[in-house]
């Protein structure tokens, strides 16, 4: 198998009650070499976070012997919503997204990270739609502008009624058209939609430019081991398809994570490495 534990990222998901450094300690001390940063208060707050503070994040990273990889901006939890109805909150949001890209070039990351947003339940799915795809042109292309890659994550349905399985993707980035913008295969979202790793790779080939690499029942941001997808599937398919980029562990406060969140990366990262050697 040519996939590798090396493409395995960390990141500060389950860090959220954590000093940054401490995370960025964790992740070198577990032989990580990479990191997706998550943009959520109090470590990584867009609408405050400084040029100069994240070029700061970027150093400290560096220090420690790893690329910042991705940057993902808080955009289920807080009022960020791309495809809201609210003319107001979409247009903030969309401002929001333009400054986490401009924060995304002074941490280094040459990634970022985007979900769809939702429309009202109830309301026709279409107008949500074409707010969402709109709303994605606009950052792709500002992101562009700045050298960017974006990545476009498919939801659960409890998250987003808009994007859910890989051929909602396939058919939101034909309706972008945005040659930057690629997607990212969540394990969770694609197994609560019923898809699996070759129906990505049918649909959308190599667009598939990132992986949230995480175990779930099967929703969750589990511990590898502590849910019911199969690792080593997963893993064999993604290298049967040739995928080179990183795979993030993606672990929230789900069960505690947060009270000792070093632990249950720990374990998966063994999990990892178990699976990509043939084990269980």
């Amino acid at each position: 198998m040519s996939l590798s534990l090396a493409q395995v990222s960390g990141s500060n998901f389950s860090y959220q009650h954590r000093p940054l450094a401490q995370c960025f300690d964790d992740l070198a001390a577990l032989g990580r070499t990479a990191v997706e940063l998550w943009g959520i208060a109090p470590q990584l707050h867009v609408p405050w976070l400084g040029d100069a503070e994240a070029r700061a994040v970027r150093r400290e990273a560096a220090e420690r012997g790893f690329e910042v990889v991705c940057f993902t901006p808080e955009q289920v939890m807080y009022p960020v919503n791309i495809a809201s109805p609210d003319t107001r909150l979409r247009a903030e949001s969309v401002a929001c997204f333009r400054r986490a890209a401009e924060l995304a070039v002074e941490l280094g990351a040459p990634k970022l990270f985007l979900t769809p947003g939702r429309g009202f339940e109830g309301e026709p799915v279409g107008a949500a739609w074409r707010r969402s795809v709109d709303a994605l042109g606009e950052i792709a292309a500002y992101a562009a502008r700045l050298g960017l890659e974006c990545l476009l994550e498919p939801l659960q349905r409890v998250e987003s009624n808009l994007v859910n399985s890989a051929a909602d993707a396939a058919r939101a980035l034909a309706d972008v058209g945005a040659a930057n913008l690629g997607v990212a295969l969540d394990t969770v979202a694609m197994a609560v939609a019923g898809d699996d790793v070759d129906a990505y790779f049918a649909l959308l080939g190599g667009r598939v430019r990132h992986v949230h690499l995480i175990d779930g029942a099967p929703a969750g941001h589990l511990a590898w081991g502590e849910g019911e997808l199969p690792l080593a599937e997963i893993l064999a398919a993604l290298d049967r398809h040739g995928y080179e980029g990183w795979m993030t562990v993606e672990l929230f406060g789900d069960g505690g994570y947060a009270l000792d969140p070093r632990a249950p990366l720990e374990r998966s990262l063994a999990a990892v490495e178990r699976a990509l050697a043939g084990g269980v």
